[in-house]
């Protein structure tokens, strides 16, 4: 491999087991590696559940093979050339008879495998398939680096740490600006599940909302911004009955005002006054709110989430977080260009340094969005997997939280 440095591990473990003659560890390896086959887009849009395998031919082994990737060499998404995410067992499972005497395993590039791909070697693949246990791909919560082809530094790697949370939950290169993720028609299946987005312009609505922190509740961040006010003003801590008592005196000021006459063009104007219990009932509901927000940030204490003393400022980086993901699911998806994407994460990243004073301070508010949207203090899956990707990144040497300051 020279002076060529691998752009992940998964290269990196490919490489070395192979040069060291060590196959059944290559194998071992290769079985849990995502591989990605080039497709044509026409076609993957006329056939979304089918995979077109064509073979090409490669002076290097005199023979036809079928082209696949590994995540860490794909290329810059481009509109027309897509790729199908599959795995060695589909290929096990799905050769053609009399198909070419090989699988290259990213051909032309300085890391290129030709596999034999006889019966008898397909029973190899097959057999170190089934005896591995683990899940197809990148392992989960945890921290996945690509070293070659992805921002290390920079505004754009700041924004895409912003978004780091869904990308170590997901298994996915959290640096990855370059994004397929798991091929481009599970990328807009995802879309369309999670988001009703089938559409560039959907796509592009969705990302300026979250860039504009639109989509997450206003009631959530009315409650918070009470309290961020108190603490400013007193200068530390605030008791929640203290907040409480603030929160409600607020909307009931709020109402009067709205209540007020006011000199319009068309001369003076007098608004309805709400009815009463419809302002006591929003206040019972932010008050509801604020215990949810307590429980919550007490729990982030104890799982070491919060310091002692310390508080959650703002729920906005649970849109500004998934702003940062959803540019890199937009190009995936082929909705968007590579500019698109890099403009809308480097903006993800402003809007957190302006919200924000530190990585454990943005982490808290996107956990707590994200729980206030799912987990209805459950503290189950939906909490349990942001406490994993928090401490993954506070704490693996090669989290971007470690290594790009926030200042």
């Amino acid at each position: 491999m020279g002076n060529w440095t691998a752009p992940s591990a998964i290269e990196r473990e490919l490489h070395e087991t192979r040069a060291r003659g060590d196959w059944a560890a290559f194998f071992d390896r290769l079985s849990l590696t995502e591989l990605f086959v080039p497709q044509s887009r026409t076609y993957q849009d006329a056939n979304p559940t089918r995979v077109h395998l064509d073979p090409a031919y490669f002076p290097q082994v005199r023979a036809n093979a079928y082209a696949v990737f590994t995540e860490g060499m794909l290329p810059v998404p481009t509109p027309e050339l897509v790729f199908k995410c599959q795995n060695l067992g589909w290929f096990v499972d799905n050769y053609p008879a009399g198909g070419p005497p090989y699988l290259a395993i990213n051909p032309g590039t300085p890391f290129e495998v030709f596999l034999p791909a006889t019966p008898a070697h397909r029973a190899t693949w097959d057999f170190h398939c089934n005896r591995n246990q683990r899940p197809v791909g990148l392992e989960q919560n945890k921290v996945h680096s690509l070293h070659i082809g992805g921002p290390l530094h920079g505004p754009v790697a700041f924004g895409l740490a912003c978004g780091a949370h869904l990308s170590v939950r997901n298994g996915l290169f959290w640096n990855a600006i370059a994004y397929h993720g798991q091929g481009y028609t599970k990328e807009r299946q995802k879309l369309k599940e999670w988001w009703g987005i089938t559409t560039r312009e959907e796509w592009l609505e969705s990302t300026e909302r979250l860039l504009t922190a639109d989509m997450v509740s206003s009631v959530w961040e009315f409650a918070l911004r009470v309290r961020r006010a108190l603490a400013k003003e007193f200068a530390g801590p605030v008791d929640i009955e203290h907040w409480r008592h603030a929160t409600a005196s607020v909307l009931r000021a709020n109402a009067e005002r709205a209540a007020e006459p006011r000199i319009t063009p068309d001369g003076v104007t007098l608004a309805e006054p709400r009815p009463a219990a419809e302002v006591e009932g929003e206040i019972a509901g932010i008050q509801r709110v604020i215990g949810r927000i307590a429980r919550y940030e007490q729990r982030f204490r104890a799982d070491g989430l919060l310091a002692e003393g310390k508080y959650v400022r703002s729920v906005e980086a649970w849109d500004y977080g998934r702003a940062s993901q959803m540019a890199r699911w937009g190009l995936g998806a082929r909705f968007g260009s590579l500019a698109e994407t890099e403009d809308a994460v480097v903006r993800a990243g402003r809007a957190c340094k302006l919200a924000y004073r530190s990585w454990e301070d943005l982490s808290v508010g996107f956990v707590l969005g994200r729980c206030l949207h799912f987990d209805e203090e459950e503290f189950g899956e939906w909490y349990e997997e942001m406490v994993a990707a928090h401490r993954a990144l506070t704490t693996d040497p090669g989290s971007p939280w470690l290594n790009i300051p926030w200042t």
